[in-house]
C-alpha cells in the first residue's frame, strides 16, 4: 500500500516474472522503504484442505488471503490481479469477504501487475518472499530445484523425497498424488 502522492516513486516496478533475481532482490529493498505492505504465507496443508473442501477452491482463498490483507491495511483503493476467469464473480466473492465499516474500491483485473505499480510491486514481493523460503527449504532438505514441476531438479526431488518429508509437499498437487498412486498401485503378479 503507497499512498497516492508517492505512486510516481514506483514507476521502476514490472511484473516480477520480467525481472531477473538480481533485479528483484533491488527493487524488494525499495518496496519495503516506500510503501506499507503484509505478507501473507500459504503453507501446503492449508492449500490441500482448502482444494479438500466443498466451499473453497484454490481461487477462492487467494481472495481470503487478499481480504485479509486489505482488511489490515485498510486502503481506500485495492487492486488485485484476479486468479479466476470471471473477474466480475471474483470481484463479488472478495467484497463479500471485505466486512469493514467503510468502502473499498476495487479494481480488479487480468494480468494487473502490467497495469498498475501497486500490483507489480506486490507481485515482486511475494515472489523474493517465495525465492527466500525456497532457499531455507534448500538449506534444510538440499538441492530441490525452483520448487516448479517444470523443472527437472524439482522432479527429481519430488520422486525421491515425497515419503520422505511430506510436510514440505501439497498433498492436493497432481504430482504429489501420481508418486503416491504409483506406489499403491498393484502390480499383475500381485493378483
Amino acid at each position: 500500500m503507497i499512498d497516492e502522492s508517492k505512486l510516481n516513486d514506483l514507476n521502476f516496478a514490472k511484473d516480477s516474472k520480467l525481472l531477473t533475481p538480481k533485479k528483484r532482490e533491488e527493487f524488494y529493498k525499495k518496496i519495503i522503504k516506500l510503501a506499507d505492505y503484509k505478507i501473507v504465507i500459504v503453507e501446503p496443508p492449508e492449500i490441500d484442505a482448502a482444494l479438500e473442501s466443498q466451499e473453497l477452491n484454490l481461487n477462492w482463498l487467494e481472495a481470503h488471503k487478499s481480504a485479509e490483507i486489505i482488511i489490515e491495511l485498510c486502503p481506500d483503493e485495492a487492486h488485485i490481479d484476479c486468479p479466476s476467469p470471471n473477474i466480475e464473480r471474483y470481484k463479488s466473492y472478495l467484497k463479500d469477504l471485505l466486512k469493514t465499516n467503510r468502502e473499498v474500491d476495487l479494481w480488479v483485473g487480468h494480468k494487473m501487475e502490467l497495469k498498475s505499480k501497486v500490483v507489480a510491486a506486490a507481485s515482486i514481493i511475494a515472489k523474493v518472499t517465495r525465492d527466500n523460503i525456497i532457499e531455507e527449504i534448500k538449506k534444510k532438505y538440499g538441492d530441490i530445484g525452483p520448487g516448479y514441476m517444470s523443472n527437472i531438479i524439482t522432479q527429481k526431488f519430488l520422486k525421491e523425497n515425497w515419503e520422505k518429508h511430506p510436510e514440505i509437499f501439497r498433498k492436493s498437487w497432481i504430482s504429489w498424488k501420481n508418486h503416491k498412486n504409483h506406489k499403491e498401485q498393484k502390480g499383475l503378479g500381485e493378483f
